[in-house]
């Protein structure tokens, strides 16, 4: 005779039921989900969910990218639509929508969301239809858009600034690091290894001994004699606000503070010979970084070009020209 089953099987109804119970305390600060899947926006937690069969969640085979709500407008979020696209062809996947019916959505989940102060992630996969490898299996592109708190990083970050280490993990191919997928593993793990030894993050070097990126924000240099340097994109994702912090930062050239801006190749000995090094990313802005494998950069505090482009980051995301996308509130 047979033992007793112990594990139900629910009814569609306790299922339900059982997703609106499992919700965490941290949902709270999930907004708002469109899902092609469903055709529409929620805003329920617990009905922002995937399918299993969606490669993106058993293959990876997905891109996405992000943005932020400020003061109730989108910061860089064409620019950010852009490199989507861009990541979505080189990974194959077909466009569900045009760039206008995407970006139209974004906006929709966003004021669908009620909020004025956000960060948006979306997603393209290759969608659902099976758990093989090839995407032909798949009924068609899934899009997704998720608005939510965002990330916070500590104030300490900017005013103490950051000590980092030399990852031991690899850095992706040139191919793969500028494709922006949802293969975050090495990423992941580059920062498991920092917080192991005791430091906030980690720092990728290729395999010719240059300088590549963080985790999930690009690096950047300045050197004693006030050049601003940034490794060149080729191998390494090409980060928005990287970008955007490269145009700001000839004002400080204008200004005396730096002579020059210059991308291109930095060596691990010169980035720890550097008065300042930084951190650019959507998430954590303008972050000065202080020490590196436990040696000090420069004299181990914030320097002032740290200080002066977090300043310019924040004038830029308030009235920034064609930096800012107005959201269709409806109250």
């Amino acid at each position: 005779m047979g033992q007793t089953a112990t594990i139900p099987v629910l009814s569609s109804e306790e299922a339900l039921a059982r997703l609106k119970a499992a919700v965490h305390p941290k949902a709270q600060t999930y907004y708002a989900m469109y899902s092609s899947i469903l055709g529409g926006i929620v805003t329920d937690p617990a009905l922002m969910v995937l399918p299993m069969d969606d490669h993106m969640v058993h293959r990876g085979h997905a891109v996405f990218d992000t943005a932020a709500v400020v003061n109730g407008m989108v910061y860089q979020l064409d620019q950010h639509l852009d490199r989507f696209i861009r990541s979505a062809e080189m990974a194959k996947i077909p466009l569900p929508f045009s760039r206008e019916q995407m970006r139209e959505i974004i906006l929709e989940t966003i004021a669908a969301s009620k909020q004025r102060k956000a960060s948006v992630r979306y997603w393209l996969s290759a969608g659902p239809g099976g758990f093989g490898l090839s995407s032909s299996e798949c009924v068609g592109s899934s899009f997704y858009v998720m608005i939510f708190a965002g990330l916070q990083y500590p104030d300490s970050y900017y005013t103490e600034g950051l000590r980092v280490i030399t990852s031991t993990v690899p850095i992706k191919p040139p191919f793969f690091a500028r494709v922006k997928s949802t293969n975050y593993l090495p990423n992941v793990l580059v920062v498991l290894e920092a917080k192991e030894k005791g430091v906030d993050s980690g720092i990728f070097i290729d395999e010719r001994g240059m300088v590549g990126e963080g985790p999930n924000m690009n690096v950047a240099f300045v050197t004693k004699d006030q050049v601003l340097r940034h490794p060149k994109f080729d191998r390494i994702l090409s980060g928005i606000t990287a970008q955007r912090m490269l145009v700001l930062a000839r004002r400080l050239v204008e200004q005396g503070l730096l002579k020059d801006v210059v991308v291109d190749d930095i060596s691990v000995e010169e980035g720890k010979a550097a008065a300042e090094m930084l951190f650019f990313g959507s998430s954590i802005k303008v972050a000065p970084i202080v020490e590196w494998d436990g040696q000090p950069i420069g004299n181990g505090k914030p320097g002032p070009v740290a200080k002066a482009l977090y300043e310019l980051w924040l004038e830029d995301q308030q009235k920034g020209e064609g930096q800012l996308i107005p959201v269709p509130y409806r109250d």
